[in-house]
């Protein structure tokens, strides 16, 4: 019976621990530009500020997942090409008297975001997607080694000579056991292609939606998200694009924590 329990406590324990839970949040972040030129277009706040003949059309689009989501337009009306960089953008996170917000742990430091590096988070995705295969294949390997235990081990116990009752009990664990050892087979394989599904997002976001490094020839502009790493605690974020090593573009939104509509 050791071994059987041994067996059944194992099962359970790896299916405990790939357990997934979640709670969807009941609000979100919104941000609303306050400054350049805002205008309502198509349902959302839109805000543009031109500086040295680069234009900035800018919006919020979305909270997602960690980051703030914002749809960048930039426009060349100069008359040379420009270099488009989406690391550029940084943020400086504002508190209600648009003061510079402070970082809890060291006061003398500003809260300050820079966006996400499309080319570099990519990346990242795709050592995500190697990582959840060589987890999917040490899964599929703990599986084999369980079922073969518990074979083995419900092969020995029939072998014995026992009472009607340790049969009855060996019988039930081991017919527990099977039932753990295909749950977590179905859990495995459940996560694997969740989290698939997820990277698969991801990497579209960072090919296809990001704004990516590129130049604008004169008269031509360009359009993408933005990924803002979030803060929180921030009233307000103003939003820097540099333009020369002299002036930048300058945009600020409030950011407020709204109710999802249900």
């Amino acid at each position: 019976m050791k071994r059987n329990a041994w067996v059944l406590y194992a099962a359970l324990g790896v299916v405990s621990a790939l357990g997934l839970s979640g709670c969807a949040s009941s609000k979100y972040l919104q941000l609303t530009p306050v400054t350049g030129d805002v205008a309502h277009v198509e349902g959302r706040m839109v805000t543009k500020a031109e500086v040295d003949s680069l234009v900035v059309v800018a919006s919020f689009e979305r909270e997602d997942m960690e980051y703030l989501a914002m749809d960048i337009e930039i426009k060349n009306k100069s008359s040379r090409p420009v270099r488009v960089d989406p690391v550029n953008f940084r943020y400086v996170a504002l508190t209600a008297s648009e003061d510079t917000l402070r970082e809890s742990h060291n006061p003398a430091l500003a809260v300050a975001r820079t966006a996400a590096d499309p080319t570099v988070e990519g990346e990242r995705v795709k050592s995500k997607v190697a990582r959840e295969e060589r987890r999917l294949k040490t899964a599929r390997i703990i599986n084999t080694v369980l079922l073969v235990a518990t074979v083995a081990s419900d092969i020995s116990s029939s072998t014995r000579r026992q009472s009607v009752e340790s049969r009855f009990q060996n019988r039930v664990a081991h017919n527990n056991a099977y039932q753990l050892i295909q749950a977590k087979r179905v859990i495995d394989h459940g996560v694997f292609a969740d989290r698939m599904q997820q990277y698969g997002f991801e990497t579209y976001r960072w090919s296809e939606l990001a704004l990516q490094r590129t130049y604008i020839e004169p008269g031509e502009s360009v359009r993408g998200f933005v990924y803002l790493p979030k803060a929180n605690a921030a009233q307000f974020i103003r939003l820097n694009y540099p333009v020369s090593e002299q002036s930048h573009v300058s945009l600020v939104f409030s950011q407020e924590m709204v109710s999802r509509k249900r």
